[in-house]
């Protein structure tokens, strides 16, 4: 029989209270992979984010307006290589449970600021131009849906509503659009800004942010302070910075997501802690006169130590392994329904491999002093215990 038998054969001598405990853990790693994946698919924007891009918005807030006519003064400042603008449009297709990311943009202007992001196929782009009520999808979207070019289709939203009094503005596909790498989230739609401008029925002549692509990373924080010095004391003052700072501040609005994961998974790997080591040190007391034995029969006090971190440590794994796989599966079957909010919703590998390595550092800590206590344990004084 090897150390490794051994270790196995002592884990499950109680096996209801070695199933509770692995339950316990499971349940604690399935919260830790679901949480992960979550945080890691909603910030996944900040890491995709351009060094050189500027996002302006209304200083109040970014769901404020500004002038349109920011668009032209912005274009001349020095250090500033384009410019694009986008508004927010609150849309839905067909029934506003069925929600889309769908944005009025300048066409030109808005391809040539993110050519490093998307694919789209130059006839396509030329129809999107030329064609006021043309519309392009991201390749995710159309799939969703069905959708292809040439298809004509009603795009609700919830903030905005015609002149004519309606909320739905038809649109027709002219190109789906692709991301130049995977992890590039492509379930949006995109229409002319100059087709809703002149259609809806309040804040006309008015956008809701800028997309600035400076020249050089090392012009961002010059640039950004000459664009929000040229609106100070306006009606509409400005605020601008890095993509990945507006990222971060988007992704706030819906809370701390990242104090959200620490303190749940926090809390439960605080509370498995404690009720592992409690047990841990249990067992190792319940086999004092055992361990006593084994030393009789030769075993130095470093494998004695080796064998009670490595049922500790086995126990983490026997848990957390199968509460990751779980997390996994939750993922993929909740990936559909969260498409628009965080769109590669997964246990990635680099959240795997971080669980795995607080399973061994779970079963180190827990069981650490159970197994210092064991090999510093004198035979005399285990085998005199009754």
């Amino acid at each position: 029989m090897n150390d490794f038998d051994l270790v196995r054969k002592n884990l499950f001598r109680r096996k209801l209270r070695a199933i509770l405990m692995i339950v316990s853990i499971l349940v604690a790693f399935m919260i830790f992979g679901v949480l992960a994946g979550f945080y890691r698919a909603f910030t996944s924007g900040e890491d995709r984010a351009a060094a050189d891009r500027l996002i302006t918005v209304n200083k109040i807030n970014f769901t404020q307006p500004m002038p349109i006519a920011y668009f032209n003064r912005v274009r001349a400042v020095e250090g500033v290589r384009q410019v694009t603008y986008a508004n927010w449009f609150g849309g839905y297709y067909q029934d506003p449970k069925n929600f889309l990311m769908a944005l009025a943009i300048d066409p030109a202007s808005y391809f040539d600021v993110y050519s490093r992001d998307f694919d789209i196929a130059p006839e396509a782009l030329q129809t999107f131009v030329r064609e006021r009520t043309s519309a392009v999808v991201g390749e995710k979207l159309a799939q969703k849906w069905g959708w292809k070019v040439g298809d004509r289709i009603p795009i609700g939203s919830n903030i905005f509503s015609q002149k004519s009094g309606g909320t739905s503005w038809d649109v027709t596909i002219a190109g789906i659009v692709r991301g130049k790498t995977a992890e590039i989230d492509t379930n949006f739609l995109l229409f002319q800004f100059a087709y809703f401008d002149e259609t809806r029925s309040f804040g006309k002549d008015t956008i809701g942010w800028l997309v600035l692509q400076t020249r050089s990373p090392s012009d961002n924080d010059r640039v950004a302070k000459v664009v929000d010095a040229m609106f100070a004391n306006s009606s509409a003052e400005t605020s601008t910075d890095t993509e990945k700072a507006f990222g971060k501040a988007f992704a706030a609005q819906f809370g701390n997501i990242a104090l959200i994961v620490v303190l749940v998974v926090g809390a439960a790997f605080v509370t498995i802690l404690m009720i592992v080591g409690n047990t841990m040190a249990l067992t190792i007391r319940e086999r004092t006169r055992e361990i006593g034995v084994l030393k009789t029969l030769g075993f130095s006090g470093a494998r004695i130590l080796r064998l009670v971190l490595g049922e500790s440590i086995l126990l983490a794994l026997l848990g957390g392994i199968p509460g990751l796989v779980i997390a996994a599966l939750v993922t993929m079957a909740l990936r559909t329904s969260l498409a628009n909010v965080a769109p590669s919703f997964a246990v990635s590998p680099d959240i795997a491999l971080m669980g795995i390595g607080l399973m061994v550092a779970l079963g180190v800590i827990t069981g650490i002093i159970p197994a210092l206590n064991a090999m510093r344990l004198k035979i005399a004084a285990a085998l005199g215990r009754g």
